[in-house]
C-alpha cells in the first residue's frame, strides 16, 4: 500500500494513529519547555501561599461559581491594562490549584481587586449589588454572613496542597483550625478577594 494522503484518508485505523502521534509531539513541543522556564515555575517576588481564612475563602469562590462570571487574568492590552492594573504573570499562580483564570467576563476581571476596596465595600456588595452599583445583575450572597466558614477540612487541604509543591509548614498546618476560629463564610471570602493581584499591584 503506497503511504499517501489519500491512502490515510481510506485508512481510518491509520488516520487515528497519524493524528495522535501528531498532536502527541506538538503538544510536547509545546508544553515541556514550559517546565524548564523560571518564569512560569517560579514565583513572583512576595508571593505567598494562601493562609488558611484565604484558602478557605477560595473554596467559597469557586463553590458559589464567582469564576463562572469573573476572570483572574488581565490581558497584555492597554484597555486592561489601564482598567485593572498590571497584566497578570504566570509566576502569580504558582499556588493556585486549579487556577482560576475564567473565561468570561459577566462582571469585571478581580484579578487586582486586592486592596481596591474596603472590607465594609465588600460585605455591603456581597450582600446586595445594587444598594452599591444599581446596574448590577450578580445575585446576593447575604446567606455567607451567618454560614460559619469550614475548619473540619483545612488541614487536608493543606497536607494536599503540600504534597504538589505548596511550601507550607507543619507548624502552619497545625494552627490553621484556630484561625477560623469565629469567622463567617463572608469573612474569608473577603479575605480571599483582598489578596487577589497584590504582589504586583504598583507594578507598572
Amino acid at each position: 500500500m503506497k503511504f499517501t494522503h489519500d491512502a490515510i484518508e481510506r485508512n481510518v485505523t491509520l488516520m487515528v494513529v497519524l493524528t495522535l502521534l501528531v498532536v502527541s509531539i506538538g503538544g510536547l513541543a509545546e508544553i515541556v519547555p514550559l517546565y524548564f522556564q523560571k518564569s512560569t515555575t517560579e514565583p513572583v517576588t512576595g508571593l505567598k501561599p494562601y493562609d488558611p481564612v484565604r484558602l478557605t475563602g477560595r473554596d467559597v469562590y469557586i463553590r458559589e461559581g464567582c469564576f463562572v462570571c469573573h476572570s483572574q487574568m488581565i490581558r497584555p492590552f492597554r484597555a486592561e491594562t489601564e482598567r485593572y492594573g498590571h497584566y497578570s504573570v504566570a509566576g502569580e499562580f504558582v499556588y493556585d490549584h486549579p487556577f482560576q483564570w475564567g473565561s468570561k467576563r459577566t462582571g469585571p476581571d478581580l484579578h487586582r481587586v486586592g486592596g481596591r476596596y474596603s472590607d465594609e465595600w465588600h460585605r455591603a456588595h456581597l450582600i446586595n449589588p445594587r444598594d452599591l452599583v444599581p446596574e448590577s445583575n450578580m445575585p446576593a450572597f447575604a446567606f455567607l454572613e451567618k454560614a460559619p466558614a469550614d475548619a473540619n477540612s483545612i488541614e487536608a487541604k493543606m497536607h494536599a496542597l503540600r504534597k504538589i509543591g505548596v511550601p507550607y509548614t507543619d507548624d502552619e498546618i497545625a494552627g490553621a483550625r484556630k484561625q477560623l476560629e469565629g469567622k463567617s463564610e463572608m469573612d474569608v471570602l473577603i479575605a480571599y478577594l483582598q489578596g487577589m493581584g497584590i504582589e504586583m499591584k504598583n507594578v507598572k
